[in-house]
């Protein structure tokens, strides 16, 4: 034990060094989070963390804690996995090991690529000048980014260059030690001295740094020049840590990154493709399983679960037992260069016609348990499609029948994967409180889902500009519920799929578009779908129309989708003259809904980081104020001269001053119980005094002394004798300290 000690205090500037590069290796992870996938993330930060608290608390051989770390990032990996639903342990011990290996791997590189660059930069930055150029090349590299890309990065370059003083700060006194090893011990002697000096210097240089008014640029930001020669609009984003005053300006379009929900949009009426179909219908894209909190886990990775796509061949899949069907053929022109990671078409696809005129389908892949129809071009040879056909069967749902349909009726037999009842460890039990509360009145699951989207259509507002001040909550959907109150679709669609799931009924998210206008149309009668289902023509949609919504799983009816947000009206079909589903609230529609271009590093991230700098910010403002009051009371005697020196209009002489020193040590006499006589000169009082204390004596007799010859003789006190009273007042203060209190 007494060895473990020694060597922790022995390695205090490795551990230091640790330390910051720790937090500048968070500061990649925070700005990777906007492209890994969010168990990646969870992993690398966890085991980056975990390695470095193992080098810093077990400084043992090297070979034993290689070893311990790797079984860490070992157990890290298996454990994100299972939480975040990628392995699921069953089985026989051979075929568990063989299910993690298969999955692991991906993961393992991202984790173990992370620890070696965290030793290997713990090993080689070991100077002055290597950290300043390991420093440096971080801030360069973010600030390339920050320039030339939509993420801002002012935090990461602000935590950077904090990291970067301290690790110089660190570096200073490790030299210092080696080079003066008997000054470094009389330092030792007083760490709290030292420690505040360093903390003031950190407090001031971030106080001053957060509060520096903002000043736009003389030059025009890279980025935002090369998007302007483009003929588009940069987004922007608020530059301050408050999550009110930082939300993602972007404009509307299909998300490419759904990771970080929230922020706000400005909508882009800029067309996207033209649908030629004998069905109104929802443009459905991508579904998501795997909610996390803050927004939904790319589940694009997953392609073993793909099959190839065959012209005019029907598409695989486990088809509904119950109900019947629609076929819908729809016909696709892409009115943009974009590309997109899927094709588009009414749910349910099942057959792949045409693709550009042809049967060429290499390119596509068909995910059946998702019924995605992706687009996988290894090139940019591989242009995505310009026009395609495809077929649908879209679902008619057997209302009467289905809405008595009970839980063991639907789930009892013919169950669904659990992933589609995933609902994190951490969410909030209001929200589930609040689902059971608002569907207490329904007995069956389709009772049930028409009471969630009958509460989220009429409880809540709709609006392209939430205010996420509102926002307290680190979960997504239970902020939007209880505080934040209002929203678009992804706030609708998601706080729909997870209220679901919270009562046991499997529902995912879905993304892709709303159905748009029909040319040749009126505007008024054709948005958000107030015109007939069953409309043919061809239907116009722009990126305004990007869309989120909800499917919910009815058994042998399979996926049945449902709208929460206001003002959009399902072209669901029905048994009952193909009409709007009845469980829906008759809203009058507003403006046609869509969801984020991309989100990175969008405003729920700030409000993560956010708590964090506020926190420093106070700690830095608290050690700020502390100093001053130190030195406040360090400089009372001499802001007690300058104040006679305003009331009398002229400098003190040093008899002045000694007498004023003098009322000091007769303050600090009578709180130890040794008083002043009223009648009595100050001689006669000091004389009572050392009889009670005589080891008093010899401190008292000198500033006696001073104090009379300032008072009394016609001779001045020189300057060297009034310096000379501090010295006799502060060994008559550490006296004092040795004596009891007395009675006067």
């Amino acid at each position: 034990m007494i060895n473990w000690l020694y060597s922790l205090r022995t390695s205090l500037f490795r551990t230091l060094s640790l330390v910051w590069l720790w937090i500048m290796a968070l500061q990649w992870i925070y700005f990777m989070n906007n492209i890994w996938y969010s168990e990646t993330t969870a992993i690398v930060m966890i085991s980056v963390t975990v390695i470095t608290a193992i080098e810093i608390v077990l400084p043992i051989k090297s070979i034993y804690r290689y070893l311990l770390e790797g079984i860490a990032v070992l157990y890290i990996l298996h454990r994100e996995m299972v939480a975040y639903w990628i392995y699921f342990p069953a089985g026989s011990l051979p075929n568990r090991i063989q299910q993690f290996t298969g999955n692991a791997l991906p993961y393992l590189g991202f984790a173990v690529g992370a620890w070696i660059l965290l030793l290997l930069s713990a090993k080689l930055v070991n100077n002055q000048r290597r950290i300043l150029v390991f420093a440096g090349m971080l801030i360069m590299a973010f600030s390339i980014l920050d320039s030339f890309t939509v993420y801002d990065l002012w935090k990461e370059v602000a935590w950077t260059v904090f990291a970067a003083l301290g690790w110089l700060v660190s570096e200073h006194f490790r030299r210092f030690q080696q080079k003066y090893p008997h000054g470094w011990r009389y330092l030792r002697q007083y760490p709290l001295k030292m420690l505040l000096n360093v903390a003031v210097i950190f407090s001031l240089v971030f106080t001053v740094g957060v509060n520096m008014p903002d000043v736009p640029p003389s030059l025009t930001d890279p980025y935002t020049a090369w998007v302007g020669i483009q003929g588009e609009t940069a987004a922007t984003a608020g530059v301050d840590g408050d999550p009110a005053e930082s939300v993602i300006r972007t404009s509307s379009g299909y998300s490419r990154n759904d990771n970080k929900l929230g922020g706000g949009f400005n909508f882009d009426y800029t067309p996207v493709m033209e649908i030629s179909s004998d069905q109104r219908s929802y443009w459905r894209g991508e579904t998501r399983k795997l909610y996390t909190g803050s927004g939904w886990g790319d589940e694009r990775n997953s392609g073993r679960e793909t099959d190839e796509v065959t012209p005019d061949a029907k598409l695989p899949g486990e088809e509904p037992t119950a109900g019947d069907t629609m076929t819908v053929k729809q016909t696709v022109t892409m009115l943009s260069d974009n590309q997109y990671p899927v094709l588009f078409g009414a749910y349910n696809l099942s057959k792949v016609e045409f693709v550009d005129d042809g049967k060429d389908t290499g390119s596509l892949r068909w995910n059946s348990s998702q019924s995605e129809l992706r687009w996988t071009a290894e090139s940019r040879r591989d242009r995505y499609p310009k026009t395609y056909t495809v077929v649908s069967e879209v679902p008619v749902v057997t209302e009467d029948e289905i809405r008595l349909k009970s839980f063991a009726d639907l789930y009892g037999f013919q169950g669904t994967e659990d992933a589609y009842l995933q609902v994190p460890n951490d969410f909030p039990k209001r929200t589930r409180d609040l689902a059971e509360e608002v569907t207490a009145s329904g007995e069956t699951p389709y009772e049930k889902i028409g009471l969630l989207q009958n509460y989220l259509t009429t409880h809540y507002t709709y609006t392209n500009e939430p205010d996420l001040s509102k926002k307290v909550s680190r979960d997504f959907v239970d902020s939007f519920l209880f505080e934040i109150k209002e929203g678009y679709c992804d706030y609708f669609s998601t706080s729909m799929v997870m209220m679901a799931r919270s009562l046991g009924i499997p529902a995912r998210w879905v993304k892709g578009y709303a159905p748009g206008q029909v040319q040749g149309s009126s505007a008024d009668v054709q948005v958000q779908g107030v015109q007939g289902s069953s409309d043919a023509g061809v239907y116009t949609v722009t990126n305004a129309d990007a869309h989120s919504w909800a499917e919910v799983y009815f058994g042998p009816y399979g996926w049945i989708p449902v709208e929460a947000t206001p003002g959009f009206s399902m072209p669901l079909l029905t048994h009952d003259a193909q009409a709007q589903d009845p469980a829906e609230p008759e809203t009058q529609p507003e403006v046609e809904e869509d969801q984020p271009e991309q989100t990175p590093q969008s405003a729920t991230q700030n409000q993560e980081r956010g708590p964090v700098l506020k926190v420093v910010y106070g700690a830095s403002l608290l050690i700020l104020a502390a100093f001053a009051v130190y030195v406040l009371w360090r400089m009372r005697l001499q802001l007690r001269f300058g104040w006679l020196r305003l009331r009398t209009g002229q400098k003190l002489s040093p008899d002045q001053k000694v007498i004023v020193m003098t009322e000091r040590w007769i303050k600090q006499l009578r709180r130890r119980g040794l008083k002043r006589g009223s009648d009595e000169t100050l001689r006669e009082s000091v004389n009572r005094w050392e009889g009670r204390s005589p080891a008093l004596g010899s401190f008292l007799e000198p500033l006696l002394q001073l104090f009379e010859k300032a008072r009394y003789s016609p001779s001045a006190v020189s300057e060297s004798e009034w310096r000379s009273v501090h010295a006799h007042a502060k060994e008559l203060k550490s006296a004092m300290k040795k004596i009891p209190k007395k009675a006067a």
